[in-house]
């Protein structure tokens, strides 16, 4: 039977386990070849711990007669550099530093953190070393300093691995939405503790017996603010050798789902259904990072900005992406679930992600922020930026000339976006990367639009008529009385289709029913909204649901009948006129039946592609909605009806 490391972040527990372990040990050459004093960015959770675990054992010197076991049979261990188990090694893990509290209290919890390693350190190698180790409790570097003297007076060479680095004083930096909160200056301006760390890691690496520095994070940002924005640490975080270090390659977990179905007892042709099945579900919610700017990610095209993707359609006719990478935590939760139980998780997205949200709530505080969000979103096309921001801080990114590449860089350095590719005059494509973050996004922009929460529980019982009764008057009102009036003074001149689309999106994103597909491809064409039941949920009484929206200016109502004089009515309808009127008669004016059949013929259409693809037998309920200004949204839906051959 298969063992998941979930939430497993040591090497050796995984190796001596017999838990899953996908190997990337050839990478140890070149990043030892790379240099000496590096750091390595990817999302959380992507595996960044693990692979300090697998370097620490590689490297230790106390580790040397279990190299064998615990490497042999992996690449680096058929292939092993001459500087295996050559190193005392520590590591600081700074996500265990609290972030709460005034500046002094951070700064008590670093230098406490650092000292219990230097301890542990101590007894560790007490054996080896002959010199002894002062720890002073309230000045950590000097602690340091004292166990590099010790080590080198004894001939041995340090190795250093530093966690999470930028993790507690992100969460100061994110924080910090207030004018009057400085902690995050504190610590990483002038003499704050954090700058002086790393200002200090440099000079000790100069021939004072800190011979190597591996350093993993999330974002650049805390690094430039600590160094002045001259990284003292060479960034190998966008080469190509390195896109797929941490993270699963699809022809991995294809194989992790074969046995996970195999040990079910699954017949060999039901066994091939359900993977097949399965590894649509996963690639439509999990895949799609990419982290090299040096190639593009396979299966796309670039063309004056816009993405061709291939034919993308429900689950269950999404092509394969084999060089883009799934998540790790959200791959082992899925086949954990699905191992334990034969279903898939009604929530896709594992809570242990969940926090991200904060993060975007984070770009959310600046203006452009919230454009960004939105723009991201809705995915019209590729976000565009001319690079990806390497050095910048949390002062660069008030910057009103850079603000929007910084926020888009940092939200591809938090997993928010990913690469996808290059424009053909060389901006870099940043992209949603999969259905989980679009959902993280759709929550953020809800409680942009919706703060209340007794306002929000009345928008999910809208939904849910929607889902279990097919009525879409509820959410209709509710839209017209929460949420439209809020864009006359929000970021965007008009109110347009896409932002009556969004505004849909958001709210019905938050359920376990359904994949939901924006810009959906019928052949050729493009419809605007898809709501595609997940595969254990097609057997219930619910309709798949496909929407087609279009929006009216008020310039564009004229109404048709002449006046009392006989002449044509020119003058457009007021907001107020709109509002006072009933469904059926703005109906009768010519620019609402003019776009409420507009979208029903597309509609029409889209239906009998579907029914080609999927069999007469498909439950599809279809809507056509028209947004009237910013104060009526009218709809009309159908059913597929049954086709006759």
């Amino acid at each position: 039977m298969l063992r998941f490391p979930y939430a497993i972040r040591e090497f050796d527990k995984i190796i001596e386990g017999e838990y899953v372990y996908l190997d990337r040990t050839h990478c140890i050459s070149i990043i030892e070849e790379w240099g000496y004093e590096l750091i390595f960015l990817r999302p959380r959770r992507m595996g960044k711990s693990l692979w300090l675990s697998t370097l620490m054992t590689y490297y230790d010197v106390a580790r040397a007669d279990d190299f064998e076991r615990l490497f042999g049979h992996l690449a680096i261990g058929k292939n092993p550099t001459p500087l295996h188990n050559q190193y005392l090694v520590m590591r600081w893990d700074f996500s265990t530093v609290k972030s709460h509290g005034t500046a002094e209290a951070i700064e008590v919890a670093l230098n406490r953190h650092i000292n219990r390693r230097i301890e542990r350190f101590a007894l560790t190698y007490q054996e080896r070393l002959n010199s002894s180790i002062h720890v002073h409790a309230d000045d950590a570097l000097s602690s340091l300093q004292s166990l590099l003297a010790s080590t080198d007076k004894d001939g041995y060479k340090v190795y250093l691995f530093i966690d999470e680095y930028d993790n507690f004083a992100n969460e100061v930096m994110m924080s910090a939405l207030h004018d009057d909160d400085n902690r995050y200056e504190s610590l990483v301006t002038g003499e704050g503790i954090f700058k002086t760390f790393f200002k200090n890691l440099k000079s000790l690496g100069s021939g004072d017996g800190l011979d190597r520095v591996f350093v993993t994070g999330v974002s650049p940002a805390v690094m430039n603010d600590v160094t002045s924005g001259a990284n003292v640490f060479e960034d190998i975080y966008w080469f190509q050798e390195l896109n797929d270090l941490c993270g699963f390659r699809e022809s991995e977990i294809a194989d992790m789902l074969a046995q996970v179905l195999q040990e079910r007892g699954l017949p060999d042709e039901e066994r091939e259904d359900r993977q097949a099945e399965a590894l649509s579900m996963m690639r439509t919610y999990y895949d799609g990072s990419w982290f090299t700017t040096e190639v593009s990610p396979p299966n796309k095209v670039h063309q004056n900005g816009q993405t061709l993707e291939p034919t993308v359609q429900p689950v269950d006719l999404i092509p394969p992406s084999e060089s883009r990478l799934y998540n790790p935590t959200l791959v082992f939760y899925f086949l954990r679930y699905l191992q334990r139980t034969g279903k898939y998780p009604d929530q896709m997205l594992d809570s242990n992600l969940q926090t991200d949200s904060n993060k975007l709530a984070y770009i959310a505080h600046y203006g452009m922020g919230r454009t960004v969000l939105v723009d991201g979103f809705n995915q019209q096309q590729d976000i565009r930026v001319p690079e990806l921001s390497t050095h910048f801080g949390a002062e660069e990114m008030l910057q009103e000339d850079m603000l929007d590449n910084r926020l888009a860089s940092l939200l591809c350095y938090l997993g928010a976006l990913t690469i996808n590719g290059k424009a053909d005059d060389g901006d870099i494509l940043l992209t949603i990367p999969n259905l989980v973050m679009k959902n993280v996004y759709a929550e953020r922009i809800q409680q942009m639009a919706i703060p209340d929460p007794v306002t929000v529980r009345a928008a999910q019982d809208a939904v849910n008529t929607l889902f279990h009764k097919g009525q879409l008057q509820p959410l209709c009102d509710f839209l017209e009385e929460n949420l439209m009036s809020i864009y006359n003074n929000r970021d965007y001149p008009q109110f347009k289709e896409l932002t009556l689309k969004s505004l849909f999106i958001a709210l019905l994103y938050q359920n376990n029913l359904y994949t939901i597909y924006s810009e959906p491809t019928f052949g050729r064409r493009y419809g605007d909204l898809l709501l595609w039941l997940k595969p254990d949920k097609r057997q219930n009484r619910f309709f798949n649901l496909l929407f087609e929206f279009k929006q009216i200016q008020l310039n564009k109502l004229i109404e048709s009948p002449g006046d009392q004089s006989g002449k044509s009515k020119n003058v457009p309808l007021s907001g107020k006129e709109v509002k006072a009127k009933g469904q059926a008669e703005l109906l009768t004016i010519p620019a609402v039946q003019e776009a409420m059949d507009e979208a029903k013929t597309q509609l029409h259409d889209y239906q009998h592609y579907l029914q080609d693809q999927f069999g007469t037998g498909l439950k599809l309920r279809s809507y056509a909605v028209v947004g009237v200004g910013l104060d009526r949204i009218l709809f009309d839906s159908f059913e597929l009806p049954e086709r006759h051959e």
